[in-house]
């Protein structure tokens, strides 16, 4: 009976306890809110579904190639000469102060004289010697500006930063001719912007001595078969004896003065195209390495 009685008591005692509270504060919640997380819009009207397009980047110029002997026959004219790149050669006048032949006889005599691997005969010149327009070599000049003649309209130039280009006397004047480091007052221009120059002749034919560029690194040196003036600007301003469009073409002196030797440093080299009746010219161009 007693164990009975203090057991009774015992759950009697623990009934009446007071009841354990939470510490003071706000009731925690029972059912929390789902916690929210970014996420990656799906498609939709408001939604950028693909990249913006890149801006189209310029185009790259051609990289620089080695000089190359060219041959080839456009419009039954025949080119042979030297195509290379500005950034790797240059064109230099070698000039002759005392008079034509009086140091050079011929283009490959000139041409050796620098070390060249290409040479060809450069402007026209008067009875006397002199030249037929204002030439600058290594920075010495020598002629006149020719204003007058239509053999002195154009000039070759290459600036002492190593800029070379092919431009009308009245858009370079004579200061900034003078100026360069070799210059060639010569003409007429053949092609202008690609397109053939007007008012050319059609009647006497000869060989011609001429100098082509792209607008930008690419050049040509070399001689034709005889043809006309008007009849070469044709031909050129729609093809090319090299293998890039003709922007710019200038005519050298031709005929007896033409003269062209490329050394065997160029592949397909030697070449030396100078016949017997040839005469001494005043000056030449060579091409150099830089």
């Amino acid at each position: 009976m007693r164990i009975l009685t203090l057991t009774t008591l015992t759950l009697l005692l623990a009934n009446c306890s007071p009841p354990t509270l939470p510490p003071p504060g706000p009731a925690p919640a029972t059912d929390p809110a789902p916690q929210s997380h970014p996420t990656t819009p799906g498609p939709g009207p408001s939604a950028q579904t693909t990249a913006p397009p890149a801006s189209t980047p310029a185009p790259r110029p051609p990289s620089a190639s080695s000089p190359d002997l060219t041959r080839s026959t456009l419009n039954g004219i025949t080119f042979t000469g030297v195509s290379f790149d500005s950034r790797t050669h240059r064109l230099a006048i070698v000039d002759q102060p005392d008079g034509p032949g009086s140091r050079f006889p011929d283009a490959a005599a000139a041409g050796r004289s620098r070390n060249a691997i290409a040479s060809i005969n450069g402007g026209f010149f008067t009875p006397q010697g002199k030249p037929l327009g204002l030439t600058v070599s290594n920075g010495s000049s020598s002629g006149y500006w020719n204003t007058a003649s239509s053999l002195g309209s154009a000039v070759w130039h290459e600036s002492k930063s190593g800029k070379s280009s092919i431009t009308r006397r009245n858009s370079i004047g004579k200061s900034a001719t003078l100026a360069s480091r070799d210059a060639l007052q010569t003409g007429p221009l053949l092609v202008e912007n690609g397109q053939p120059v007007a008012g050319l002749s059609t009647r006497k034919s000869a060989v011609r001595s001429i100098i082509l560029w792209d607008g930008g690194s690419r050049w040509w040196l070399g001689r034709t078969s005889s043809c006309s003036l008007a009849s070469l600007a044709k031909s050129l301003a729609g093809h090319s004896p090299a293998n890039w469009p003709v922007q710019h073409a200038v005519n050298l002196d031709g005929g007896l003065s033409s003269d062209l030797w490329i050394s065997g440093k160029i592949p397909g080299g030697p070449v030396t195209i100078r016949p017997l009746w040839n005469r001494s010219v005043r000056n030449f161009i060579v091409l150099l390495p830089r």
